[in-house]
């Protein structure tokens, strides 16, 4: 069972071996695009954490085994959309930069329950190679929705889920 819980200033390290491990299997994978040049960066981890917006999951034994961001309002990337629609336009939390150490699989379940108990509508944006994310997504019940800019200009495939529960 995954525990999770805000991250800390003494996480960094152990959050950035988890983005490390992300970014091999993304490569192994065939994703050569996502997450290149240094991102996520080590001051874009303290950053999140500083705001309040880091989370890590710890498995039983104490150790992170994954980190994501997750932030409650609006997304400036999201607010143009292309080929395609947000299904609503209610409150949402956004979820970036999930990674994982690997030794666990579907941690992204584990995130977006833990983030469906804080708000019922999410927002997730993936690259489109990045196949493995695209498939848990829709797996999940998040609709694909169309394809924003990330700030760098660089396209991403939305998803949206709604929950009445």
């Amino acid at each position: 069972m995954i525990t999770i819980r805000k991250a800390t200033e003494a996480d960094i390290d152990a959050i950035m071996a988890c983005y490390d491990a992300a970014k091999r299997y993304m490569r192994a994978s065939g994703n050569q695009y996502q997450w290149v040049n240094g991102y996520p960066s080590r001051q874009l981890v303290a950053d999140d954490i500083a705001a309040g917006n880091c989370y890590v999951g710890v498995d039983p034994a104490g150790e992170i085994v994954m980190v994501f961001a997750f932030i409650i309002g609006n997304d400036p990337t999201y607010t143009l959309i292309e080929n395609g629609s947000w299904p609503n336009t209610l409150p949402y939390g956004t979820i970036h930069r999930l990674g994982s150490n690997g030794r666990y699989r579907g941690m992204l379940k584990e995130c977006v329950d833990f983030c469906l108990t804080k708000i019922n509508n999410l927002r997730l944006d993936t690259h489109e190679v990045n196949l493995t994310m695209q498939r848990a997504a829709e797996k999940l019940g998040f609709q694909r929705c169309g394809i924003i800019y990330c700030i760098d200009g660089t396209p991403r495939i939305a998803y949206q889920k709604y929950s009445k529960d």
